[in-house]
Parts: C-alpha cells; sequence; structure tokens
C-alpha cells in the first residue's frame, strides 16, 4: 500500500509504504532506464533520505533512484522494536522486491552500508551491485581478544539504563550539540548546514525516537563484516573519506581487500559522509561505476 506524503515538510517524491504494519518513507526520482539496474541509497544512523539530497538531483538523470528511510529514522515509524541488521536487511529486501520490483545496486553510508552489505549479501538475488561509503560494522578478528577496558564496560553497564540512555539522547539531539558532533566527522565544514542540521534533529522530535537510540546499546552484535563478505559474490566499489575520525579508512579498507580481493576503490579528502561533503566526486565516481557494470 502506498500513499502519497503532501507534507511541505517532505520531498515532492517522497511517499509512505506499509511494512509489517509500519509506515516506511521513501522517495522516487528518475525513470527507468534501459539496461541500466536502479539504485537505492540508504542512509547511516541518524540520518534519513534527506542525506542523499545532493545525489539524487545528480544521478536521477542517469538513472532510476531511490532512497528509503530505515525503520527507526527519518519519516518512517519508530516502533519499540530491537533493531539489527537483520532487521534492516529483511526491510530492504521486502522493499526492492514489492517496490522496485527489480534488482537494485545499493549505496549505503555508514550504518547503511552494513545493512546493505546484510542484503547484498544473504539476499543475492534483490541485488547486482554494492557501493560502500565508509561503511560501518565488526570484523571478527578484531572483536576476538579484544577486552573492553574497565571505562567501556562501566559505560556500557549505565547506558543500558533506560534513565540514562534517554538523558544522553536529549543531550546528544540537542542542535548545538548535533552540530558539534557534525563538525568533528566533516572535514569539509562548509557541508555542514543549518539545514543539515535540522534534517538530523527533526526526527529526534518524534514518538519513539528515543527508545531506537536505546536499542544500539541492547542490541547484540549482528553477522560480521568478513563472514558477510565471504557470502557476497556481487560488483563492490568502496569510497572512503579519508579524513573520518570515526574509522581508520587505510585500515579498515585492508580489511576489506583481505575478505574480497575483487572490488574497486576510491580515497576521497572527505571525513565520515563523502557523499554529503563532496557530491560532486561522489556522483561521478558511481556514475561511472555503474556504467561500467
Amino acid at each position: 500500500m502506498q500513499i502519497a506524503d503532501l507534507s511541505s515538510k517532505s520531498s515532492p517524491n517522497g511517499q509512505y509504504w506499509q511494512w509489517q504494519g509500519h509506515n516506511i518513507y521513501y522517495v522516487h526520482a528518475g525513470t527507468k532506464q534501459p539496461n541500466r539496474h536502479p539504485l537505492l541509497l540508504i542512509h547511516g544512523f541518524g540520518a534519513s533520505t534527506e542525506h542523499w539530497q545532493k545525489n539524487i538531483a545528480h544521478l536521477q538523470k542517469d538513472f532510476e533512484v531511490f532512497a528509503i528511510d530505515l525503520l527507526g529514522f527519518g519519516r518512517s515509524a519508530k516502533p519499540k522494536l530491537q533493531y539489527s541488521g537483520d532487521l534492516w536487511r529483511d526491510q530492504l529486501k521486502d522493499f526492492i522486491t514489492e517496490i522496485i520490483c527489480q534488482p537494485v545496486v545499493l549505496a549505503g553510508n555508514s550504518l547503511g552500508g552494513y545493512a546493505s552489505l546484510c542484503v547484498a549479501s544473504q539476499c543475492p538475488e534483490t541485488s547486482k551491485g554494492l557501493v560502500l561509503i565508509n561503511s560501518a560494522g565488526p570484523f571478527r578478528d578484531t572483536q576476538k581478544g579484544a577486552k573492553p577496558k574497565k571505562l567501556q564496560k562501566m559505560m556500557r553497564s549505565v547506558l543500558l539504563q533506560p534513565w540514562a540512555s534517554y538523558l544522553l539522547f536529549q543531550y546528544m539531539r540537542r542542535p548545538n550539540n548535533i552540530r558539534k558532533t557534525l563538525n568533528k566527522v566533516y572535514y569539509n565544514k562548509e557541508a555542514v548546514t543549518e539545514q543539515l542540521v535540522n534534517d538530523i534533529y527533526r526526527p529526534s522530535c518524534d514518538v519513539g525516537a528515543a527508545q531506537v537510540f536505546a536499542s544500539v546499546f541492547k542490541t547484540p552484535q549482528g553477522e560480521t563484516v568478513d563472514s558477510l563478505l565471504q557470502q557476497l559474490s556481487h560488483p563492490l566499489l568502496m569510497l572512503w573519506g579519508e579524513k573520518d575520525p570515526w574509522m581508520n579508512a587505510k585500515q579498515r579498507a585492508e580489511k576489506y581487500r583481505q575478505y574480497y580481493p575483487n572490488l574497486t576503490e576510491c580515497y576521497l579528502e572527505a571525513g565520515h559522509c563523502p557523499h554529503d561533503e563532496i557530491p560532486d566526486k561522489v556522483n561521478s565516481l558511481i556514475t561511472d561505476w555503474m556504467l561500467s557494470l
């Protein structure tokens, strides 16, 4: 069931899809192109379809483009559930099957990269290629034998308490703190606009947003990236913002090559979100790579 969203705060191409009784927001742009696969864009933690606006505007010239708000984020519903890669994998699989109705190229940033990898690896019939942009997710061999420090264990123990995670959420979602975080993880500071801050702040006001945030500390670790890569059989493009303070791009890229050597990669002068920081460069790389498939 699809319902047009006429809200002035939403994209003119935004619609809702019912999935397992929950409203899922998505954007559709461009038209079907002969012999070209559609592109499905998946945002990172705390972001939404709006994080892809600069990309959709360009990519829709050459491809049919979809962007989706994962359950728990953006304008999608925020029910009280255990959020995980498996949940988002199933959501994306069903979206591709029911709405797009043909295999896609998946492109995901951060958490969205991990969710995209879960779909491409475990539901290979849904996709024809994968673009990972500063993708998140744990590797098994970096977790083995790594004992959490006492402070880390204490922090996790505290944040498992509902009151603690709620207070942290209320603090982190303040616009000034959102702006501070963005300025840390964006190398291109000019990309940190008031609109970007508002796009991240607005969904945090929704009912259930605090519970989604808290679930991060409660959800068991999902499938490791190395295990998913060993199941993958599609072309893979890795885009790395080298200035990302949240991950060592060079070291992480080496792990991907170890488990999936047949990939294409590019290092960019950007932070955690290259697609939003230097969209022209990222759009060009995605377009050229997709046309070469």
